[in-house]
């Protein structure tokens, strides 16, 4: 089928432009391309954090022991992480539509096998099959976003886009709480499924199909971008386990390496290569992709600990553990929209290293405080400002890497954002867990905060090294 002809930049769809393509349809259409792809895209985030609050009811139900529920968590983030860039190749080839409609259902059966599965073998298997929709949703989510709106329009759209989904990094816990206690954990993956389906039909009625382009993929660069991410995120994930000089990490590790160099040397001679040359010389894309990997791997550390710590120490159960993170979304929800708004007319960089100063200097603050003994009210102030940051440089990076895109390469540059993104998570929770592990335990409630001030501290070295990158990032015309 020959690739269509509907205007990259409007994102009309056919129900959408009747009114002869005019300004109102145009709006339409925009309003239709920002809502689906914030709602699948919530549904993705919600997904790898919902599940944390639950896994003691699911250790409990399937008989799991320690290391099924750790793959439960696992499974999700290493097909997610390594697949992500080849959904984006998928989108090239078959249409970014189709793809973001056929990861849609996907989800929704992988969750509703999760939901049904009878052993802890199943569910990880399950939610294997659930990371790889969440691959095929992400990068054509923010692809189709992008090619909705014109370029001087599309910080806004970016910014209300990473409010809804930073929303989801906070609401994870509290409705995977608040779920498994009322309902039972089967339900935190029951709830995807009438979004994610009634999602399918609106995305191939009221987004358009962009022109894509080429028919064909590159499979050894699939094959070698797949062994890449592969390599490294098990390194990451299974490090703390087997142990960081141990042949199965350093080898791990090793391999994905190698095969992220043979990517890069492969893609400068491939003839449809998945991530072309040039945007490997984007400074734009690079420092936006080396920034967000260092951001969300910050965030990453406090998000895992910082639960745990208000349990263990503080003596919360899980839904008051995730109700006490709430502060955290409020900033995301309210000022992420200003915030890419205001990136579309002063540029990317100073935004995006504003936002990362504050993350490092909220997570240093919460470093500094933490005590067995230590109230709520002093940590709601560094929770709150950490919020802040988030909301400043995630639209501001999100707009680095792909808004002054080409709009041919807009679904690719989006699959390395998004890998890069998932790959900083994976590297944020091994690190940050060798931290923990190095000084702390969980043992005792001063042990726990040993263990969670030295975590804090990587997680605030991490956002410092990513003030550093965006640091590089282009000026105003970025």
């Amino acid at each position: 089928m020959p690739p269509t002809t509907a205007p990259p930049a409007t994102g009309l769809a056919g129900p959408a432009a009747g009114a002869g393509g005019g300004a109102g349809a145009r709006l339409s259409a925009q309003r239709w391309a920002l809502a689906l792809s914030s709602a699948a895209s919530f549904l993705v985030v919600l997904d790898s954090l919902v599940v944390a609050t639950a896994l003691t009811s699911i250790g409990r139900d399937l008989g799991a022991s320690l290391g099924g529920l750790e793959w439960t968590v696992n499974a999700y983030t290493l097909s997610f992480a390594v697949l992500l860039l080849t959904g984006a190749a998928l989108g090239d080839m078959l249409g970014r539509r189709r793809v973001f409609a056929a990861g849609l259902a996907l989800f929704a059966v992988a969750s509703a096998a999760c939901a049904l599965a009878p052993s802890v073998g199943v569910l990880i298997a399950a939610r294997a099959v659930q990371g790889a929709g969440a691959a095929a949703i992400m990068p054509m989510a923010l692809a189709l976003l992008n090619m909705a709106f014109p370029p001087h329009r599309r910080g806004r759209a970016i910014g209300m886009y990473g409010s809804i989904t930073s929303v989801a990094v906070v609401l994870g816990p509290v409705l995977g709480g608040a779920v498994t206690q009322g309902l039972g954990w089967q339900w935190v993956f029951w709830v995807n499924v009438p979004v994610a389906l009634a999602a399918v039909p609106l995305v191939l009625t009221r987004l358009a199909e962009p022109p894509r382009p080429g028919a064909t993929i590159d499979m050894p660069g699939v094959l070698l971008a797949v062994v890449a991410a592969l390599g490294l995120a098990w390194g990451l994930i299974r490090g703390n386990e087997a142990g960081w000089g141990s042949a199965q990490t350093i080898g791990a590790l090793a391999t994905g390496a190698v095969a992220a160099v043979a990517f890069g040397a492969w893609e400068r001679r491939a003839a449809a290569p998945m991530l072309p040359p040039r945007l490997l010389r984007s400074r734009a894309l690079a420092a936006g992709n080396v920034a967000i990997f260092a951001l969300n791997g910050s965030l990453t550390v406090v998000v895992f600990l910082m639960p745990q710590f208000l349990q263990v120490v503080s003596g919360q159960d899980p839904l008051g553990a995730g109700l006490r993170l709430l502060p955290w979304g409020i900033a995301p929800f309210l000022l992420a929209s200003p915030a890419g708004a205001l990136a579309d007319r002063i540029g990317t960089r100073s935004l995006s290293v504003a936002g990362l100063a504050v993350q490092a200097a909220a997570v240093a603050w919460l470093a500094e405080v933490v005590t067995p003994g230590v109230g709520y009210g002093a940590l709601v102030a560094p929770i709150a400002t950490s919020g802040v940051g988030l909301a400043i440089a995630i639209p501001s990076l999100t707009r680095s890497a792909t808004a002054t895109t080409p709009l041919a390469d807009v679904g690719k540059a989006s699959g390395a954002f998004a890998t890069m993104r998932q790959l900083g998570g994976a590297f944020g929770v091994a690190i940050g867990g060798a931290a923990f592990a190095a000084a702390g335990a969980i043992t005792s409630p001063q042990a726990f905060s040993n263990g969670f001030r030295a975590g804090l501290v990587v997680a605030a070295a991490l956002a410092f090294a990513g003030l550093i990158a965006a640091a590089v990032l282009p000026g105003r015309s970025g």
